[in-house]
């Protein structure tokens, strides 16, 4: 079941949760709405979900104008951070509530609610729970009966309003996994929130950016973090480090961004000669060589550094301004260059991209 949203915006008081919001989602999509505390993302699932109606613009669901249409009528299951199961039943009688609460034209019979029930436990593989009370579950474990119970009304679209932020990393990592493979045997449409970067990037077939009640990016997970549209989502996605300077065009090394009395080459920009810019870089885009510079590259100091596994982060001072910059090279490189904390060091750059000062915070 498809969903799109035209031009949706809500207001509590004075506060703009939504503002304008225009989004396409496909049938059989896995979409992450992903961004900071506070950006709309939720009040955008629920208004998918009909929990909370829009001021303006409207919902399709299929189609078909849904925004007058209740919860039930919209045929999607929900599926909370903190699990909402009921403590007083049992995993298979939360995972039945809602088949056995249908109206009576419309609900199964026992023995189909309990085949039902049984093949969506056989499904989040914790059939052999059945009997047993959400206390006497694990987390992860609840988690995943909450998915069932949602799972259990058949519905076209599944929401997920940050699934698995009550959990720590490693069954986080382990039920993002779980929900990959899920998704890819239903094919039911599903749309989450989270705040979590590596859980949107990789479990969503798209990423859906957003930022003080708009989108800033639409992509794939691959395309909002190799080619991020603006600065935001430069910040917000991953590690990222800042460069201010003045862009330059020479006649041998081309355009370079002016930092202090040294300078970064650049790839052609679209920005012109003469303005000011900011250049952002992940650390894995960045390289050090010892010494001093004696052409292009910015001097540094070495002030930490950091193995983990086969990579090496360094944290590296800059002479002109006393700023930060981290540096991710091999961990077989720094061992190459020997390199120890109070090294001096040039820091050059890989890849760059430019955005022009004006309207950017430092």
């Amino acid at each position: 079941m498809s969903i799109r949203l035209r031009n949706v915006s809500k207001r509590f008081g004075s506060f703009i949760a939504l503002d304008g919001v225009s989004l396409e989602i496909g049938k059989g999509e896995l979409v992450a709405l992903l961004g900071p505390s506070g950006c709309g993302k939720t009040t955008l699932l629920r208004i998918i979900g009909g929990l909370t109606h829009a001021d303006s613009g409207e919902v399709f669901i299929d189609g078909e104008e849904a925004s007058g249409r209740g919860t039930g009528e919209r045929q999607v299951g929900f599926c909370f951070q903190h699990y909402s199961l009921f403590r007083q039943m049992t995993v298979f009688e939360n995972v039945a509530f809602g088949l056995r609460v249908r109206p009576r034209r419309s609900r199964p019979s026992r023995e189909e609610i309990r085949a039902r029930v049984h093949d969506l436990l056989r499904l989040v593989q914790l059939d052999w729970l059945a009997d047993r009370y959400p206390a006497q579950l694990s987390g992860g474990q609840r988690q995943r009966i909450a998915l069932a119970r949602a799972l259990a009304v058949e519905p076209k679209v599944l929401l997920l309003d940050e699934p698995f932020g009550a959990l720590d990393a490693k069954v986080r990592k382990d039920l993002r996994r779980w929900l990959r493979r899920l998704h890819d045997d239903l094919h039911v449409t599903t749309v989450f929130v989270t705040h979590d970067q590596e859980e949107a990037l990789e479990v969503a077939d798209r990423v859906v950016l957003m930022n003080e009640g708009q989108i800033e990016q639409v992509g794939s997970p691959d395309e909002v973090y190799d080619h991020p549209a603006t600065p935001f989502a430069y910040s917000f996605l991953g590690t990222v480090n800042l460069f201010h300077g003045r862009v330059d065009h020479r006649r041998v090394e081309g355009d370079v961004l002016q930092v202090g009395e040294h300078h970064l080459p650049l790839d052609p920009q679209e920005i012109e000669p003469g303005i000011d810019a900011v250049a952002y870089a992940r650390p894995h885009d960045l390289d050090v060589e010892p010494g001093l510079p004696t052409g292009a590259g910015l001097p540094a100091t070495v002030r930490r550094i950091l193995v983990i596994g086969p990579t090496a982060r360094l944290e590296v001072e800059a002479h002109a301004d006393s700023r930060v910059i981290e540096v991710e090279i091999p961990r077989a490189r720094l061992e190459a260059l020997q390199l120890e904390a109070g090294d001096e060091v040039v820091v050059s750059a890989r890849k760059v991209r430019l955005f022009p000062q004006d309207g950017l915070e430092a």
